[in-house]
């Protein structure tokens, strides 16, 4: 049933935390090479804390459960995180580093990201546990990778009466007993290849993998393919879902936002397919801006993004 716009859904997310360390280079550098870069800055980074700062920015209730270390970083991410109206009760501590992620970034937008997990490596199946109260109270938990996959089976294990999200990001192989207690499944081109084995070149080849997903026991699933939209199964249905054409400055955290913005619409709307023609217009919009969550558009931005290109309106 669809809810009324004014819901605020309840969205827990268990993932990790990390410092971007954000450098603009004319192009990425060959293997040895040395270039100079063009600009330099830090932001708040992280799959799990961008998508939920994305789900805190559209309006969500959102939870998070972490780990962060006990230095510059992680006390900077921890105002940060009460700043956006996130829930920390369920923020855990280390004595290792804070988790960070240098970032390069051409003139076209191409990236490449190296995560140094630091304190997200010693988030826990333990700390899940103690997250139980904000898990079981959630309408929607998101889970990704960058955090032991023990601690991400714990989470979607508990999350018995929420819809479960898991966006198997960094890409790598994945025990099959994970897809099963997913209710929706979101990997990019590169992480669909990981799990199916399916390269991913061509649209039938996308809806080859995205079969194969579906065969792992997830509910549904979807497949992110940039500027050309997604892929989306449920059931026996495939259907591709478009974005908006816009022009790329930076394409770091296009992902979380995509999948932040999924997790609040797929609950206010139970409806996946317009959940991610929304989250397809929230991720184009991010690319347009330089940054991870201050790339981030805002509700009324996708809302008059949205209706602008498909003529029609967002509720």
């Amino acid at each position: 049933m669809r809810r009324k716009a004014s819901f605020q859904p309840g969205i827990c997310v268990v993932g990790a935390s990390n410092t971007d360390l954000l450098t603009k280079v004319p192009r990425l550098p060959k293997l040895g090479e040395t270039i100079i870069g063009t600009h330099f800055h830090t932001g708040f980074g992280g799959k799990g804390a961008n998508q939920a700062v994305m789900a805190a920015k559209l309006g969500g209730k959102v939870a998070m459960v972490t780990k962060l270390g006990k230095d510059v970083f992680g006390k900077a991410t921890y105002e940060n995180y009460r700043e956006q109206g996130i829930d920390t009760k369920s923020i855990f501590w280390s004595q290792e580093s804070s988790g960070v992620a240098p970032i390069f970034v051409d003139d076209k937008g191409h990236n490449f990201i190296v995560i140094v997990p630091g304190a997200n490596w010693k988030l826990s199946p333990g700390d899940v546990r103690k997250s139980g109260k904000v898990i079981g109270e959630a309408d929607v938990v998101l889970c990704q990778l960058e955090v032991p996959l023990e601690t991400t089976f714990e989470a979607l294990k508990l999350a018995k009466s929420a819809t479960t999200i898991f966006n198997p990001a960094p890409a790598r192989s994945l025990p099959e007993e994970v897809f099963g207690l997913c209710d929706v499944v979101v990997p990019n081109e590169v992480e669909a290849e990981a799990i199916t084995g399916v390269a991913i070149r061509s649209l039938e080849d996308g809806k080859i993998a995205i079969k194969k997903l579906l065969g792992l026991g997830s509910k549904a699933a979807i497949i992110t393919l940039g500027e050309r939209g997604a892929l989306v199964a449920q059931g026996s249905s495939i259907t591709k879902i478009p974005t908006i054409p816009v022009k790329a400055v930076d394409s770091t955290g296009a992902g979380d936002a995509f999948v932040g913005t999924l997790a609040y619409f797929l609950a206010v709307t139970n409806d996946l397919q317009k959940a991610v023609q929304i989250a397809n217009v929230a991720a184009a919009l991010s690319v347009t801006r330089l940054g991870t969550q201050l790339s981030f558009p805002s509700k009324e931005e996708i809302e008059q993004a949205y209706e602008h290109f498909f003529k029609e309106k967002l509720f």
